[in-house]
């Protein structure tokens, strides 16, 4: 799914957009594992501001960076053809999660895997059918003409907490007491859709798995409803980009090469970001290995990285917003920290000056220290 077409599917989750009249979902005691209540409940019977509520929870599960906080998940051939966990899912979508046994079996195949510590947690479950508005040749969306219907049910498993005594006041008494709230549910932690809506059509090899952290993408839940192939996380693809990196270019690892090789995927980012209909973007180790020769990297150490990171990859494509921080730039010794807007990183120099080395930053105008504008007085100059 491309960032269009996410877009497309969130903003459904408004009470006067969305098609789902029911949520249902299960209260899981962390610790146990135990269901401790159900939830099966009609959207409109309830106030409209619980209503949202609802809905927000379940389109904070399409929210995040695509590849990052979004992950796809690719279902093979076999799976779709004769698998348990496909089976369920599309009898969950089949059904319109009406069926309370095949929502049971689900519970219990999440609670018996899920490992959310001694957090209480909800499963939340909905399912919604789209009729997918034509988009004619000039992009854009005609209402009255519709495609094809859309039907995807979506999941999200949100934590409960426990909220803080504080003080509140009493009318009645005309005073203030400790008072709490009770139980909250807060954001998901994870979730997923499916099918995918790829081409604005349903693609049921697919589905689309949300994770808050994108540290921590939960693979206890991914085995136990996807069984497919485990992806990295976005720490962990960061992590084996920058040993390969490391291990490849080992002395010519220099800040001149650090920051084009920054500044070609920064680059190519950018150009993602603008085009809305693009796929998530995806670079080979060997593109990579050809930025690296384009930035001077001898043709030896280009080849030791992609070999590092076949293994460490396995052949994956490479998504660069996860191998760099595309919001900052850091240089760090002992002592000091410098922290640039990657933009700008090509201004931090390298400089030998009376036999020391120097990380130079032109200073310009606008200084300030600590939020306060300062003046600076020349010192010595270069020798």
């Amino acid at each position: 799914m491309n960032l269009k077409e996410v877009s497309e599917l969130r903003r459904r989750f408004r009470p006067e957009k969305s098609a789902v009249s029911r949520v249902y979902g299960c209260y899981v005691n962390g610790s146990s594992r135990e269901i401790i209540s159900y939830l099966d409940e009609s959207l409109g019977n309830m106030p409209q501001e619980e209503a949202e509520k609802y809905l927000s929870l379940l389109k904070k599960s399409l929210s995040g960076a695509l590849g990052k906080n979004l992950i796809d998940v690719v279902f093979s051939t076999r799976q779709v053809a004769d698998s348990d966990e496909h089976r369920l899912l599309s009898a969950l979508r089949e059904s319109g999660l009406k069926d309370g046994e095949i929502r049971e079996t689900f519970y219990r195949t999440v609670t018996g895997a899920l490992d959310m510590g001694d957090s209480n947690y909800l499963i939340l479950l909905a399912c919604d059918t789209y009729d997918v508005p034509h988009r004619g040749g000039d992009g854009e969306m005609d209402p009255d003409g519709s495609d094809q219907v859309f039907s995807y049910i979506v999941c999200s498993v949100c934590p409960v907490k426990n909220c803080k005594m504080e003080l509140g006041y009493f009318p009645g008494e005309n005073e203030f007491h400790s008072c709490a709230a009770g139980q909250i549910v807060s954001a998901p932690e994870l979730g997923f859709l499916f099918p995918a809506f790829d081409g604005r059509a349903a693609n049921i090899y697919n589905a689309l798995f949300y994770s808050r952290k994108p540290d921590q993408i939960h693979q206890e839940f991914l085995d136990a409803v996807f069984h497919t192939e485990p992806p990295m996380s976005a720490a962990e693809q960061k992590e084996a980009f920058e040993g390969a990196l490391a291990g490849a270019l080992e002395n010519t690892c220099s800040l001149e090469v650090i920051q084009a090789v920054h500044g070609r995927l920064l680059e190519k980012i950018e150009a993602n970001r603008e085009d809305k209909e693009a796929e998530p973007l995806a670079l080979s180790a060997g593109e990579i290995g050809g930025i690296l020769r384009d930035c001077g990297v001898p043709e030896e150490r280009a080849e030791v990285f992609q070999q590092q990171c076949g293994q460490a990859f396995g052949g994956a494509a490479l998504n660069p917003e996860n191998l760099i921080d595309a919001k900052r730039f850091d240089v760090k010794t002992e002592q000091a920290t410098i922290s640039i807007d990657p933009a700008y990183s090509y201004l931090v120099e390298t400089r030998i000056i009376d036999g020391r080395k120097y990380l130079l930053i032109p200073a310009g105008e606008g200084v300030e220290v600590n939020g306060l504008s300062v003046g600076l007085e020349a010192g010595n100059p270069e020798k």
